[in-house]
């Protein structure tokens, strides 16, 4: 049984997002469809509070903007198993979003009127922050959830830019870290923070978890890729005393201090990922979005 409800959630500083959600309002509304509208933003996010009072769950979220937009949806929608459609309005890259000129279609809105689309599963992480109290007694800090990536740098207010980490895999002590930081990524996430710091792209349909260091100030700090069911706890080197920042999907998670540990982990939740031409191949979109095609072009051509 559907809810018949849909939600849209559009990018809170893109006006043509603000258009576009209002022309999808009335687009939905004339098939019979109820929509609840909300922005989205790093400073405001009402989206847990909106789900929490609504007696129904939407049968879709529609988001409209960047990549930005639909990984700070997607810690709040996953959990709940709440499929994403999403369209690249106002946003850049955009390799999670449909091209917006889809909107136009008439198809389209039949098609979601009708529930008629694919959904990919998209792998999450999990963190879980413990602090250790003098009597060596853990609790937890605080969890988080992350489609793209969680990394590790040094706190803004430190005179030194340096991270020390040490990093153990399924406690097993792997090595000591020294550099900007650590960046632990989903496949999803391996075109965004982890290939801008040379880690390997991998296809979103793996389960793998990729470790790549930040600006290492060692030549033999290279990208790993471990299973998905790795346990990967990151320690702050102690002597060192500093303040470390966890970030997830480019958002302010928090602090780690030196009594602090991290345990990441694949996440119980993943991502359901509304996908329109079930033919579109990957490796297409990369080559794209990269432009790896127009390189081969000229390439061809000379």
């Amino acid at each position: 049984m559907t809810s018949n409800l849909i939600l849209i959630l559009y990018r809170s500083d893109s006006n043509s997002a603000y258009q576009e959600t209002l022309k999808c309002k009335r687009i939905i509304e004339d098939y019979g469809k109820k929509v609840l509208i909300l922005e989205i933003s790093l400073e405001t996010n009402n989206l847990s509070k909106l789900i929490s009072i609504s007696e129904i769950l939407p049968e879709i979220a529609i988001v409209l903007g960047g990549d930005g937009t639909v990984l700070r949806a997607a810690r709040y929608l996953s959990p709940l198993k709440i499929p994403i459609l999403s369209f690249n309005v106002g946003g850049n890259l955009g390799f999670l979003t449909h091209d917006r000129h889809i909107l136009k279609q008439e198809n389209f809105w039949e098609r979601v009127s009708t529930n008629s689309f694919n959904i990919q599963k998209r792998m999450m992480l999990e963190a879980t922050v413990f602090t250790t109290n003098n009597n060596n007694e853990k609790t937890i800090k605080k969890s988080f959830f992350a489609l793209n990536d969680f990394y590790f740098r040094s706190f803004t207010d430190e005179i030194a830019p340096i991270c020390c980490l040490e990093l153990e895999i399924d406690n097993e002590a792997v090595g000591k870290y020294k550099g900007d930081g650590l960046i632990f990524s989903t496949p999803t996430g391996s075109t965004a923070y982890a290939m801008a710091a040379g880690g390997p792209i991998l296809h979103p349909s793996l389960d793998a978890i990729i470790v790549s260091a930040i600006c290492p100030m060692s030549l033999a700090s290279r990208p790993i890729v471990v299973p998905s069911e790795s346990q990967l706890v990151i320690k702050p080197i102690k002597e060192k005393k500093q303040k470390i920042k966890l970030w997830l999907d480019g958002s302010s998670g928090c602090l780690i201090e030196p009594n602090d540990t991290c345990l990441i982990k694949k996440s119980n939740h993943s991502t359901s990922i509304i996908i329109l031409d079930e033919n579109l191949s990957y490796y297409k979109t990369i080559t794209q979005k990269l432009h790896w095609a127009s390189s081969l072009n000229e390439v061809i051509k000379s």
